[in-house]
């Protein structure tokens, strides 16, 4: 098997690994609970079938726009997309191992500069150079279903890509619980550093619904 071929198959195995939603997947409504410092905000939040994201209840707008973005965040990492439509143009080249057992994916034709790090059916890295932002993020440790595996642990370090020095670091901790078919976050925390600040963010997931299909 030639190597760019071998490089292929290694991706397209720990990218088909991932657990994401089927196109039977109905949605969801949960009631939300922020927390950052003292403050602690709540409201509501739907996933439509269609993967999209209503967020309501939230008094304070940005605190809602916080709400949002994170809830696309999750529709992103569990929205299905077959490999060919995501990748089917790339070109891929091994790489190093490193002493973890982690092999680079070096990928070449995407427009986002991005390479892989892959640790058996885990993609365990993602590096990436979009404009005047480079990013890292990290995966320290997975979800393992029979449908797939759900990153639960990983960090995110944001750098400019001509001083490379760090802009941003973020930390996620994710708790998944499955309701009827489905797993669906139940939390997160993140804790971000950013010009020598440091602040925790908790969002909480509770009463999760699955929508019902609608009647045809």
């Amino acid at each position: 098997m030639t190597e760019q071929g071998n490089a292929r198959d290694l991706f397209r195995a720990a990218y088909e690994h991932r657990y994401t939603w089927d196109s039977n997947f109905p949605g969801y409504t949960a009631d939300i609970e922020l927390k950052q410092g003292d403050e602690v905000y709540t409201g509501q939040v739907a996933i439509k079938p269609d993967m999209t994201v209503e967020v309501s209840g939230i008094a304070d707008e940005e605190v809602q726009q916080s709400v949002y973005t994170q809830m696309r965040d999750i529709v992103t990492h569990r929205k299905r997309s077959s490999f060919e439509k995501s990748h089917g143009k790339n070109s891929f080249t091994l790489g190093e191992k490193d002493s973890t057992d982690a092999v680079d994916i070096l990928v070449s034709g995407d427009s986002m500069g991005s390479n892989y790090k892959i640790r058996g059916l885990s993609i365990c890295q993602v590096s990436r150079v979009m404009g005047r932002m480079a990013f890292v993020i990290d995966t320290h440790k997975t979800l393992e279903t029979p449908e797939g595996s759900l990153a639960t642990h990983y960090d995110a370090v944001f750098r400019n890509p001509q001083t490379d020095e760090i802009i941003r670091e973020l930390e996620f901790e994710d708790t998944f619980e499955k309701v009827g078919d489905y797993y669906v976050m139940t939390k997160q925390v993140v804790r971000a550093k950013e010009k020598g600040q440091e602040t925790t963010t908790e969002f909480n997931y509770s009463n999760v619904k699955l929508l019902e299909p609608a009647v045809v």
